[in-house]
């Protein structure tokens, strides 16, 4: 059956690409049925409604009711107005959409927009998940965004809009347009949307520019990329390691390295260029969807002896959702599928090229973490290089990822040795070799945390051992260990043994300073084993991204640049805890639209593809603003499969989709930063 007879089966209804004016202010509008909270109101510059919040209350602004109790807007995608900001420094902008008994977590949805200052932009709120909504109610399982995934809000039953900042330092004045519900939602089957992937791992039930029709599409795209490449080589005054050739020299060390030049941070590449990294993450990587118990998802999966039958396999790695519950499980790679329809018998060694091409044809210079082997070992883009952690876990811990380790328990230093040595004549002493990223998104958790995970494990636990030790040659007896703590213990085995953890006042300043020592600890040992392998290879820290000062600072101690993973709109403002002057590099960052087909849009959400071109602009303009900062690695290369990966995942953020295509938007938004990378990070 042809996608057009199965979409036409599935299409219920599909409301008008039409916008309705919730509120539009001026001459007719009723402001005293507005509720203000420390705000002021008044006519706006722009015709709109301006808004004096106040900084007294923790959430100033105004609500405003639905004139007649309830709006009906499920067949709307978001609600939007604009926001103008006459303030010379950049604000956010919130908005609720209640549903009555709204309490600001249930029964609602929020929105926020980053308005620069003296600028102007747009505030939006999806009222329905996706862009398609199903006739009745179905879970369709393995996946963070589906088609019909429910909400908090009933968009048929929205009560009252709220409008704030949330906790100003200080008085804020803004102006907000027209509020319209736009965009329309297409309701779906539920009893006929099976299949609705196809065969090359697209939705079925949805058109949009870009998306593969039959396989005689792919040497059509070889060719029309291979012209669009030829078109926009690399930037202009790039060396061979994407330095820049024109600017500054600081001296060839043969590798990269850190430097400071004129109050701003640097890298310098091996032949002594300034050096910024633009990068991206997941460079080649494969990324196959879980099919177990979802079999009838799929339009057509490779049978017995198929050659594309090569692409399944088993995963064993699903930290959360479905999976978790399921290990392990059959997987299916439609992303490398398409490489081998795409290519030819030759598909591998023909995309590890035309990636370095891409690369460079895009203003970018870095291959960043999780990303192929077979890609960055070619030497023709600086790298970076993904090292984990090994080794007995502190029992008492726990994070998002899973437990931390005990880093003072011998399995930890010998799991790095164990890594490194795999570097040995490969990325180390490689001058294409930026550094090495090592374990990611730990779970540091507030300043107490790893001491208190320490005193929850059991006895055995060299962490905890080596805590009791630090506590004995302080308080050289339990009864003062006691008297400080107020605690109980008998002996100092009874402290071992116990498992509880004490009151926060009473032994604060002895967690602290075992939190200190522990993330030294980490971080010290993981140095040592790194440089004794690779000395001149330059350590890049954890990616933070739940984190305290008190790691941070331990960090600082011995990582050569520091990284964060930093999901936001801007990082122009990130800074080190006070007394710290050292490099930092954004590990992870990303934007997402549901304009092509996708269900999920990632971390942080976008309109369409032309936002988030422009977000993805303005993230790198501010990082090169901020003159710790010394580059910026989106995640990820290529889309998260439209199924989901193991946990779930199923974010639309490559720069490429599930095809091989570029996203035309996301392309020329970074070949514009790359072409005036150098220029910019001097002049801002």
């Amino acid at each position: 059956m042809s996608g057009i007879v199965v979409l036409a089966l599935c299409l219920v209804a599909q409301a008008e690409q039409t916008s309705r004016f919730l509120f539009e202010f001026g001459n007719q509008f009723n402001r005293e049925t507005m509720v203000l909270a420390n705000a002021k109101v008044k006519d706006g510059a722009h015709g709109g409604l301006s808004i004096a919040a106040g900084h007294q209350a923790q959430w100033p602004g105004i609500t405003l009711k639905a004139f007649s109790g309830s709006w009906d807007l499920s067949t709307y995608r978001k609600l939007e107005f604009t926001v103008w900001n006459p303030q010379p420094r950049p604000i956010t902008v919130h908005c609720r959409v209640d549903n009555p008994g709204a309490d600001g977590k249930k029964k609602c949805v929020t929105g926020q927009a980053t308005i620069p200052a003296q600028s102007n932009g747009r505030l939006e709120v999806a009222l329905n998940a996706t862009p398609w909504r199903l006739s009745e109610k179905r879970e369709l399982i393995g996946m963070r965004g589906w088609p019909g995934q429910p909400i908090e809000l009933d968009a048929a039953k929205v009560s009252q809009l709220v409008i704030f900042l949330n906790q100003p330092a200080q008085d804020t004045e803004f102006e907000i347009g027209a509020i319209t519900a736009s965009g329309s939602v297409t309701v779906l089957d539920a009893q006929t949307i099976f299949p609705f992937v196809d065969e090359f791992g697209q939705f079925i039930h949805a058109e949009w520019p870009g998306k593969i029709h039959d396989t005689n599409d792919f040497p059509r795209r070889i060719t029309e990329e291979k012209t669009d490449l030829q078109n926009h080589p690399a930037p202009a005054g790039w060396n061979r390691f994407g330095g820049w050739d024109r600017g500054p020299r600081l001296g060839a060390s043969g590798f990269f390295r850190v430097a400071k030049h004129e109050n701003k941070w640097w890298l310098v590449d091996p032949e002594g260029n300034l050096f910024w990294s633009h990068g991206i993450d997941c460079v080649g990587s494969p990324d196959a969807t879980p099919i177990n118990n979802r079999e009838h998802y799929f339009k057509r999966l490779p049978g017995v002896g198929d050659p594309f039958s090569r692409f399944f396999g088993t995963g064993h790695w699903a930290p959360h959702g479905y999976y978790r519950d399921h290990l392990p499980y059959r997987t299916y790679d439609f992303s490398q599928a398409n490489l081998l329809l795409k290519y030819g018998p030759d598909w591998s060694r023909i995309n590890a090229q035309i990636t370095h091409e891409r690369l460079r044809s895009w203003g970018m210079n870095t291959i960043a973490n999780w990303s192929s082997q077979q890609v960055y070992r070619q030497r023709k883009t600086p790298y970076t290089v993904c090292l984990g952690s090994s080794g007995k876990l502190l029992e008492g811990s726990e994070g998002y990822w899973g437990k931390f380790y005990d880093v003072f328990d011998p399995s930890f230093r010998s799991g790095i040795q164990r890594r490194m040595a795999a570097e040995k004549n490969e990325s180390a002493g490689d001058a294409w070799c930026l550094g090495y990223f090592v374990d990611n998104e730990l779970a540091w958790g507030d300043e107490y945390s790893l001491a208190e995970a320490t005193l929850a494990s059991p006895a055995e636990q060299m962490a905890k051992q080596a805590f009791c030790a630090d506590l004995k040659t302080k308080y050289q007896s339990i009864e003062k260990l006691n008297a400080r703590w107020a605690t109980s213990y008998a002996t100092w085995a009874d402290f071992l043994a116990g498992r509880h953890k004490p009151d926060r006042t009473k032994a604060g300043p002895d967690l602290k300073a075992f939190y200190t020592r522990a993330a030294e600890q980490y971080f010290r040992v993981i140095r040592e084993e790194l440089k004794a392998v690779a000395p001149n290879q330059l350590y890049l820290g954890c990616r933070f991204a739940w984190v305290n000062d008190l790691a941070v600072c331990a960090a600082a101690k011995f990582c050569d640049v520091i990284s964060f993973n930093r999901y936001e709109f801007s990082v122009e403002k990130l800074a080190l805890p006070a007394g710290i002057d050292l490099p930092m590099i954004i590990g992870e960052f990303h934007f997402g639209a549901l304009d092509r087909g996708m269900f999920h849009t990632g971390l942080r959400a976008t309109a369409s593809q032309e936002d988030r071109a422009s977000k993805y602009t303005s993230y790198v303009q501010g990082a090169l603003k901020n003159p710790r900062i010394v580059g910026t690695h989106w995640f990820q290369y290529q889309d998260q499969a439209l199924t989901g990966r193991g946990d779930g995942e199923n974010y639309q953020i490559g720069f490429l989709d599930i095809g091989d295509n570029p996203y035309p938007e996301t392309i020329q938004a970074s070949r514009a930063i790359g072409a005036q990378l150098y220029p910019l990070r001097i002049d801002y």
